[in-house]
């Protein structure tokens, strides 16, 4: 029973030393146990006209100590981007699997949660798609948002 308390005491000090993100817009909490949703906006680097917000979850210290699984988050997100301004694809992958924007841990080793951007010139679109990745159990979790295009700026895409 005295080992308890040097087991929890670091893994709190771990947690706390995560601190705010700075690119949170907003959050909630889920349940009773404290979870909480966290919104993010994330800013895509390579257009500066669009940005996208990110929803998931984060797991509380006492729903961690609950299910002694300290490390680890659901990899589910949600996402949805928007234009804020000008576009311009000059400088944009156009390959057919895109480019990953932002990339999170979602545990100690082996899972993350990604945002892959995809540029499709012929319905004039910019597909943005938030996945998990697993490496040892693959995962289909994702969803999907668009940034319509006007004829104007799908030609700023380099062939």
């Amino acid at each position: 029973m005295k080992i308890l308390p040097l087991v929890i005491a670091p893994a709190l000090l771990v947690l706390s030393a995560c601190g705010d993100n700075e690119d949170a817009v907003g959050e909630f909490s889920n349940d009773l146990l404290g979870n909480e949703i966290m919104v993010e906006a994330l800013p895509d680097p390579g257009i500066p006209g669009v940005v996208c917000h990110v929803a998931y979850f984060d797991r509380s210290a006492l729903d961690r100590l609950r299910q002694g699984n300290w490390f680890e988050n659901p990899s589910n997100s949600a996402v949805a981007c928007q234009r804020i301004g000008p576009i311009s694809l000059e400088g944009v992958s156009r390959a057919r699997d895109g480019e990953e924007i932002f990339n999170q841990r979602r545990s100690l080793f082996f899972k993350n949660v990604a945002l892959r951007r995809i540029v499709d010139l012929e319905n004039r679109s910019i597909l943005y798609v938030s996945h998990s990745r697993e490496v040892v159990e693959g995962s289909a979790k994702m969803d999907i948002s668009t940034v319509p295009l006007t004829a104007e700026e799908a030609a700023t895409a380099q062939p």
